[in-house]
């Protein structure tokens, strides 16, 4: 069994996705979390690579976030679309990351992932909020590669 599918367990991986549901539940953003085992690339950069494969570049608004992890590197990443970063602070995303590193660092993976996504989904709900008409846009499910 291959890390990434260690990585979390399908209960955790349940939460997660409830904790997109939630995050998204007024916003009209859009929230993904990728897993694979390792990349050659600078983690921000593949991150970059999966945010277009999967369509997340195509959101109306401009507005998606994804959360992207490399297991057997132990590095991650999150990557937002033009609109959402062209409104958050300079250092929002690199506040989120601190807070989910303090929870990898106890290998306590599941809450990290949701706290991010949790901060991600406030943010998108104060600048992108959910108006009548919006639709979910992308799958909240997690991806692996």
């Amino acid at each position: 069994m291959s890390n990434v599918e260690d990585f979390l367990t399908q209960a955790e991986e349940q939460e997660i996705v409830e904790a997109i549901r939630i995050a998204e539940k007024e916003t009209s953003g859009e929230i993904r979390v990728h897993i694979e085992k390792t990349t050659s690339l600078n983690p921000f950069d593949r991150a970059k690579e999966i945010f277009h494969e999967l369509r997340m570049d195509e959101t109306e608004l401009k507005n998606g976030v994804l959360i992207y992890i490399a297991v057997d590197d132990k590095k991650f990443a999150i990557c937002g679309d033009k609109g959402i970063n062209d409104i958050v602070e300079n250092d929002f995303w690199d506040c989120t990351k601190e807070i989910m590193l303090n929870h990898f660092k106890s290998n306590n993976f599941k809450q990290g992932l949701i706290d991010g996504i949790l901060r991600a989904g406030e943010k998108l709900k104060t600048h992108f909020p959910w108006t009548e008409g919006d639709t979910n846009e992308l799958s909240n499910e997690i991806s692996k590669g």
